[in-house]
């Protein structure tokens, strides 16, 4: 039987992980926003209109940091629809996803939301249809103390503290002709740069996002990562990547194996940035937010159908992507790419939360339940703390006709010296069987093994359902073992593993 090994040391390591690398994405699309995290006629919903059964959800991921108000919808947004008198607000078309928008939530409801789920907010701004006079006013109305026009019409309406948003995205996906106020790079350069500048002037503490790629698969990337850098490198703190990957062909080696494009796909940006520091004699490094990142593949014809046919709704069905096995240990592969480069990825967004795209799924005036999707995302979450360490893997690969050799075993171990923990995250890509791992863990002396997760299936094409809700859920009966510095251990057949080690009496 073909096996893998790996080698963990304590004294290689890749980078400390940023907290909001676990971050998450809700968008005024579909029902993320209404009958999602907001329904006030649900028999849960609080005072404001909060569902506490998704609230109850979202926490246990302990999601750090979440995006909003979009994604497409924001490039055609009027913040200022989205605040004051509920009563007043106007409805409007959302030219993004053909649906009508009732701005009944807005920048304060989302941000009373955000810290009920202790979450951080990370701010986007219109550059499609708006500007500079919009975002620098909108970075006033939220994190000026008082004082001045902006600022005190937020505390008119309620909110007397600045919010303090500290993470702010220059806009969404400029490069996509899809995108309402689509701009060449240069466009969009000198307008992210001028926008930067002003908002900054208002708030010299806050980070920025520029815009990067839609996808790899852009016939302007990687040039529009350099262009944009070139006008913006002085006023911005990271530029975004997005992608999302499918299994329209029902191509399981491959769909299995699309991180690898994922890797591939940040260690090109981080040349490119690497190249613009150079080239304009910098100090700073541009990281990475990686601020868009899934599966997207189940729902598509069936969304186009609903924007065609069924224009102009409030809050349609699209992206609830129905998801299963394969979709979660392809999930889990993309937070192990994520955590590969935690050295230059500081953000991550999976995109999205609630329904669309989502690991959390809810019920018109019912039930809400956990995809498959949301638990490698809540291991990785809640056990992925700390140091992202340097693992070095020798794995059997299967042929691919678009990747190559790709190797059985993806894995990645993350060790947090406060609660003295090794996790250990590991797919078996394998659609054979068992993949035995050796792992050689003698620079860890005096830990032990505690716990091996396991998520597995008989039929990968399984799925959670709201009558069926634990279909596809976690186990603790891996047999991982620790024995004289060498661990051992069965990864089942297309599985997803968390091996937790921690020292002994800890």
């Amino acid at each position: 039987m073909q096996k893998a090994r790996l080698i963990i040391d304590r004294d290689y390591t890749i980078g400390e992980i940023d907290p909001r690398l676990y971050g998450s994405f809700i968008e005024h699309m579909g029902r993320a926003v209404y009958e999602g995290i907001y329904e006030p006629g649900h028999p849960t919903a609080d005072e404001h209109g909060f569902r506490r059964d998704v609230l109850e959800l979202v926490r246990a991921l302990d999601v750090p940091f979440i995006r909003y108000p979009g994604g497409n919808f924001v490039s055609g947004y009027t913040w200022e629809d989205g605040v004051g008198p509920v009563e007043e607000r106007p409805r409007r078309l959302d030219l993004a996803w053909t649906s009508t928008e009732t701005n009944e939530v807005g920048t304060n409801e989302f941000a009373a939301w955000a810290k009920l789920a202790g979450a951080e907010v990370n701010m986007a701004v219109n550059l499609g249809t708006r500007g500079v006079d919009a975002a620098r006013s909108l970075v006033e109305y939220c994190n000026h103390p008082g004082g001045t026009y902006w600022s005190d019409l937020r505390r008119a309406h309620g909110v007397e503290e600045p919010h303090r948003f500290r993470t702010w995205c220059l806009g969404n996906e400029m490069d996509g002709p899809w995108q309402i106020g689509h701009k060449s790079a240069d466009e969009y350069g000198r307008l992210a740069a001028k926008a930067a500048t002003a908002m900054k002037w208002v708030d010299p503490t806050i980070e920025l996002v520029a815009c990067g790629s839609s996808n790899a698969n852009m016939p302007t990337y990687p040039q529009w990562e350099a262009t944009v850098l070139e006008h913006t490198y002085e006023h911005v703190d990271y530029i975004s990547l997005h992608t999302y990957y499918g299994n329209a062909s029902d191509d399981l080696g491959t769909y299995l194996a699309k991180s690898l494009d994922m890797d591939r796909y940040i260690e090109t940006v981080v040349g490119v940035c690497d190249f613009i520091r150079a080239k304009k004699r910098g100090k700073k490094p541009i990281h990475i937010a990686f601020d868009e990142w899934n599966v997207w593949h189940h729902t598509k014809d069936q969304d186009a159908d609903t924007k065609r046919n069924q224009p102009w709704q409030v809050a349609p069905h699209l992206a609830e992507e129905p998801y299963n096995l394969e979709d979660a240990l392809v999930v889990g592969c993309m937070i192990i790419s994520l955590l590969k480069h935690a050295d230059r990825v500081r953000i991550g967004c999976l995109a999205q939360l609630v329904n669309v795209l989502a690991p959390i799924s809810t019920e018109t005036g019912g039930a809400a339940w956990r995809q498959s999707i949301y638990w490698p995302f809540l291991h990785a979450s809640r056990y992925g703390r700390g140091t992202a360490m340097d693992v070095r893997v020798q794995s059997p690969v299967y042929d691919n006709s678009i990747f190559d050799a790709v190797p059985l075993l993806e894995a990645i171990a993350t060790r947090d010296d406060e609660a003295e923990t090794v996790s250990i995250f590991a797919v078996n890509r394998s659609q054979d069987g068992v993949l035995p791992i050796e792992g050689d863990l003698r620079a860890l002396e005096g830990y032990r093994v505690v716990e091996h997760l396991v998520l597995e299936h008989a039929d990968p094409k399984a799925r959670n359902t709201v009558d069926a809700p634990d279909t596809v859920v976690p186990h603790a009966g891996g047999d991982a073992r620790l024995d004289g510095g060498t661990l051992h251990a069965s990864l089942p057949r297309l599985s997803w593993n968390v091996i937790r080690l921690a020292r002994e009496g800890a």
